[in-house]
């Protein structure tokens, strides 16, 4: 490929249908509080080699969770949907059918020729920005025709030939010899997550592989590809140990949502020997929520709890409490509405699966440390202090700074009668 003397036109597509046999809607399926197809979106614009990314779906919603993602960044001039014609959105169609037709959409729509053409696939919710820029800079600038992302692989791969010769070998290996792992030549798995063509090249061959094709190492720990409801389970329970963590601050948020039991208490109810119950609190939470209140940011407690120690303790602390609530979702979307507040400039707290609702409404879904595994999977960002122990202090610290002092003392609010 020759270099071009200006930059080149670094294309990247990624092919987001709305429908899918394995997972239903799973492009907009939620992996660390966040769409797959954000996901990607967002890697790709992080990408200093990408001049334009290019959502090809044939859903509405697809469209609308990537306009909003570029917007949310600032960047919504360089994020373009192409409606998928119906020919091409099929289960038998294939991805560089769809890179060809956004390709062709943006060199008319833009009058501009790609030069470079990349794709992403939504399927590895783990595909990074460093994934972008390696196989971007290996087919712009560093002479390759194809590129593609892979990772050290020391599996002993089989095949199953029974079915002809009823002889089953090893594909990679010789079965009568188990060499130490430090004698095997290194295989290296293609990853899924992104390819990037010549352009002129794709056009010619209309497949991904053509050329020389330049191998991008990724780290193996980011290898998972999502196909089943099984795939979309594991990437839910690694992404808050490979997620990178950006916590939200003060320009994120417009107001703050808390549940009540399990997130501003232990989850424990106290009963004396006359049956008298009481939660235990802590007094940090009630310092953060305070100076939360103090700098101006709107609060509401929301809880399907019944006992009256809701909106006493929403009293003590002079918040707004709606608790007795069946469905919290609707109930947290027509306060938005009643406050003039965007949902996706709402941060959600909570700890268990009837938050659960509400985190795929809010745009910043938080778990406290102790919540259901299922709970901390969705959210975007997880305390790392428990329930009733510190967590909405915490929380407040992300907002506003972590000048506030954690007092280590707790507080017991009975029950009135």
């Amino acid at each position: 490929m020759t270099q071009p003397a200006t930059p080149p036109t670094v294309l990247a597509v990624i092919p987001a249908r709305g429908g899918s046999k394995g997972v239903p809607a799973k492009n907009l399926a939620q992996v660390g509080g966040v769409p797959l197809v954000v996901r990607a979106v967002r890697a790709c614009l992080a990408s200093a080699e990408v001049t334009a990314v290019v959502v090809t779906t044939d859903a509405p919603a697809v469209a609308e969770a990537a306009r909003t993602a570029a917007g949310t960044l600032g960047q919504a001039d360089r994020l373009h949907c192409v409606q998928r014609p119906e020919a091409i959105a099929g289960d038998t169609a294939t991805s560089e059918a769809a890179v060809l037709h956004a390709m062709d959409d943006y060199e008319r729509e833009h009058d501009r020729s790609v030069d470079v053409v990349l794709l992403v696939q939504c399927t590895s919710p783990f595909v990074a920005r460093e994934d972008i820029d390696g196989v971007a800079a290996a087919v712009a600038r560093e002479g390759a025709d194809t590129a593609v992302t892979v990772a050290p692989f020391h599996g002993f791969l089989w095949r199953d030939g029974s079915a002809v010769e009823d002889h089953n070998y090893g594909v990679n290996h010789d079965k009568s010899v188990r060499p130490r792992r430090q004698d095997r030549p290194e295989d290296l798995l293609e990853t899924g997550a992104a390819y990037a063509m010549d352009a002129v090249g794709f056009r010619t061959h209309r497949h991904r592989f053509f050329g020389h094709t330049a191998l991008v190492r990724t780290d193996p720990a980011r290898v998972l590809e999502i196909d089943d409801p099984h795939d979309l389970a594991r990437a839910r329970a690694l992404a808050p140990l490979l997620d990178p963590a950006p916590l939200p601050t003060r320009e994120d948020i417009d107001a703050v949502v808390l549940d009540f039991d399990g997130t501003q208490t232990d989850d424990r109810v106290l009963i004396d020997a006359d049956g008298r119950e009481t939660v235990a609190v802590h007094r940090g939470d009630g310092l953060g929520i305070a100076a939360l209140r103090k700098a101006g940011v709107p609060l509401l407690i929301l809880s399907t709890e019944q006992n009256p120690v809701v909106a006493a303790r929403a009293h003590k602390l002079r918040v707004p409490v709606l608790h007795g609530i069946d469905r919290k979702d609707l109930a947290l979307k027509q306060w938005c509405d009643e406050q003039s507040i965007a949902p996706e400039r709402v941060m959600y707290v909570g700890n268990d699966v009837n938050d659960l609702p509400c985190f795929a409404l809010a745009g910043w879904p938080v778990a406290v440390a102790s919540a259901h595994d299922s709970v901390r999977a969705a959210a975007r960002a997880v305390t790392t202090t428990p329930g009733g122990s510190g967590a909405i202090r915490e929380i407040a610290a992300w907002l506003l700074g972590p000048t506030l002092t954690t007092s280590t003392l707790t507080t017991h609010t009975p029950l009135p009668k």
